[in-house]
């Protein structure tokens, strides 16, 4: 089939066009490379997909209603996975408008078009900050989402509203996926694993909120791209609209559910760390702090419904994935244990 996926450029959606090709499938990707982080990091993801049979790119952002409507016509695609979106939970607190363009405006537009040019199947990422201050876990999709923490939280719960309004008006079959802290190779420089091991492979101290008193259901990439490709034939329909079973948040008046994908297995911020210092081979220097705005200190998923649809749960195990990003950020940046800075102190197993 023919997919087209927002945010190719980006962390998630490069191994995620990379899996679709390689099951076979034609992808097309559409990025912004926007500069909310390292746009070379962008331009390499991206140059190992643009020679790939059955990749075809485009540059273009989502507030571009034209663009992407010349992009739709040209391409029409059978699936739609949105990816790309202004992310980060603390950047939100400095720069709110780019996450109403982004992630409101952006997803407006997308979904225009999925309702204009009808698909097979609307996939919209969105995330478990959506679950903002409930404290009852692990978090289940049939929780409410009315306490969103921060301006992120808010704009992805947003649109999952606003496609479920547009998969009921004009049924369009849509999957809402939210994931938990995904982490792995080629991923983001704001993103925790990144500069922990950037901190401790250069030595300098690495800032742990809420004095290490968190817990994430981190969420291995290669896991979450599985999830979301079974999903991608687990198509919503009028015509099923009964449950599948009491943990099921089919809708009652829309082709339209939403899934977790996370392994419902919370590790511990400073056990966390500890792998990466065994990885790295030295011990971090842990600059405790109070907790941020908008953070919270827990996050838990029930992955039943995804094991239900799917028969798949997130499995890959942290020593494992933290190693994958470990040994990626050695290669990416030319680090040895020759060129590793001095200042860190060597684990004594090292």
């Amino acid at each position: 089939m023919r997919y087209l996926v927002t945010g190719t450029a980006g962390f998630i959606g490069f191994h995620l066009a990379q899996r679709l090709l390689d099951e076979g499938h034609e992808v097309v990707g559409v990025d912004g490379f926007t500069s909310y982080y390292d746009v070379q990091l962008k331009e390499r993801r991206n140059a190992l997909l643009e020679p790939r049979n059955g990749f075809k790119g485009y540059r273009a952002m989502l507030e571009d209603m034209p663009s992407l409507e010349a992009i739709w016509e040209a391409e029409k695609p059978d699936i739609v996975i949105h990816l790309a979106a202004q992310a980060g939970v603390r950047y939100s607190l400095e720069n709110p408008r780019a996450y109403v363009d982004a992630n409101i405006v952006g997803t407006f537009n997308v979904m225009e078009l999925t309702r204009r040019h009808p698909v097979k199947h609307f996939m919209l990422a969105s995330t478990s900050s959506a679950y903002g201050a409930n404290t009852q876990m692990p978090f289940q999709e049939t929780d409410r989402t009315a306490t969103p923490l921060t301006l992120y939280a808010a704009t992805k719960a947003a649109t999952e509203q606003m496609t479920h309004a547009y998969s009921h008006l004009w049924s369009i079959p849509t999957t809402a996926f939210r994931f938990f802290t995904v982490y792995g190779a080629w991923g983001r420089p704001d993103m925790a694993l990144f500069k922990f091991t950037k901190g401790i492979i250069d030595g300098t101290p690495i800032d742990i909120y809420n004095h290490g008193d968190m817990e994430r259901d981190f969420t291995y990439v290669g896991d979450l791209v599985e999830g979301i490709y079974r999903l991608s034939f687990c198509v919503p329909t009028r015509e099923a609209a009964l449950p599948t079973g009491a943990i099921d948040n089919l809708s009652p008046v829309a082709p339209y559910r939403i899934v977790n994908i996370g392994g419902g297995t919370p590790t511990n911020l400073g056990a966390f760390i500890d792998e990466i210092e065994k990885c790295v081979g030295r011990e971090a220097i842990r600059n405790y702090m109070a907790m941020q705005p908008g953070d919270v200190a827990r996050t838990f998923a029930n992955a039943d419904l995804l094991i239900q649809l799917t028969n798949y749960r997130p499995d890959t195990p942290l020593p494992v994935g933290v190693k994958a990003f470990v040994d990626w950020y050695r290669w990416y940046y030319d680090v040895t244990a020759e060129t590793q800075t001095s200042n860190a102190t060597p684990l004594a197993s090292a």
